[in-house]
């Protein structure tokens, strides 16, 4: 091998090297861990997920099948639900009180829809929306715990919801119905 082929190829390994062990290298391999961690469920959707309740009275089931035995009737349509697990067209949900249960796929809907701090219900504590996704910003309206409403955007830092026709923006930790650091585009 001649002293040309030989240095060329030494600083092709350099090169190689150096971008395999780059910072940028580096952390994007420390990246791809956390993105290859979502768990899709037999659907070919994330596990778990956040979804709402398409009808008024929809039945949560003790399994995954009508001639399993009712367990609970949800009663307010939009209701957000956090979908654990799948079996064919059923879905194991929670609740924001933790209650779980099975609904079918057909009851629920991708529609995006939050409970405002829920774990602050009967405390005396008061959520503001601020007109702008900026604790410094003005206050839009005073929600107590307990309140839903529809999330249109989060970034997440900060949600963008309608509630009760009035729309501003909340811290995403005080919203039951999206994932902490989650993006939400409606």
């Amino acid at each position: 091998m001649s002293g040309f082929a030989s240095l060329r190829l030494a600083l092709s390994a350099a090169f190689l090297g150096a971008l395999l062990y780059s910072p940028l290298a580096a952390a994007q391999s420390a990246a791809a861990p956390a993105q290859s961690a979502v768990t899709l469920g037999p659907s070919g959707l994330p596990l778990p997920r956040f979804v709402s309740l398409k009808s008024g009275r929809v039945n949560s089931r003790v399994g995954p099948g009508a001639n399993y035995s009712v367990d609970w009737m949800y009663l307010k349509a939009g209701l957000p639900m956090e979908v654990v697990q799948e079996f064919d067209t059923w879905r194991r949900v929670r609740d924001a009180d933790g209650s779980e249960g099975w609904i079918n796929q057909s009851l629920l809907s991708g529609r995006r829809t939050a409970i405002i701090a829920p774990w602050q219900r009967g405390k005396g504590a008061q959520i503001n929306l601020m007109k702008s996704p900026d604790k410094d910003a003005r206050v839009v309206a005073i929600v107590e715990p307990g309140v839903m409403g529809t999330i249109k955007s989060c970034d997440g830092q900060w949600c963008e919801m309608t509630l009760d026709g009035h729309t501003g923006w909340l811290a995403q930790a005080a919203v039951w119905g999206a994932y902490p650091g989650e993006r939400v585009k409606d």
